[in-house]
């Protein structure tokens, strides 16, 4: 079977991201293996350029958990725009692994806005109420880990 240009993008996202990180997943109870999808988002949140999701985890396969996955920004500029997980009740947590940009959020609509540089290791943290953004601010790919997770119900 003929591998149609969308597989060969993927793969190539895959296998460039595989020069900086080693994208095996040991899940209990369960053969080890790589990454079970990707996602490709143009625009995202109204942010530039492309994002793509490396999606780490099936469906239902982390407790309490919608994502596990690299968020990988290719190209300088490439940018996920404000957004918010209030109205999913979910908090997110990203962890540089490679690279670095501009993390930025603010309180809801139209709070000041908060900018801080990113490099490998910086942590961020948002949640329901907050909305956030982050950017590509070099030509080293910048690739975040995302863990996004439901806030407890009161």
């Amino acid at each position: 079977m003929k591998e149609t240009a969308e597989d060969l993008e993927k793969n190539k996202v895959i296998e460039t991201i595989s020069q900086y990180l080693d994208l095996t997943v040991t899940p209990f109870g369960n053969e080890v293996r790589s990454v079970v999808r990707v996602d490709k988002r143009e625009a995202m949140y109204n942010g530039n350029g492309t994002v793509y999701l490396l999606q780490m985890f099936g469906v239902d396969e982390l407790v309490n958990n919608r994502i596990g996955a690299y968020m990988v920004f290719l190209n300088k500029d490439d940018q996920a725009g404000f957004h918010t997980h209030g109205t999913r009740n979910e908090q997110e947590l990203y962890v540089v692994m490679q690279g670095e940009g501009e993390y930025a959020d603010r309180a809801g609509v139209t709070g000041s806005i908060r900018t801080q540089k990113i490099k490998k290791g910086s942590i961020t943290a948002v949640n329901g109420i907050g909305f956030h953004s982050v950017k590509n601010t070099t030509n080293e790919p910048l690739i975040i880990f995302v863990i996004t997770s439901n806030e407890p119900k009161k």
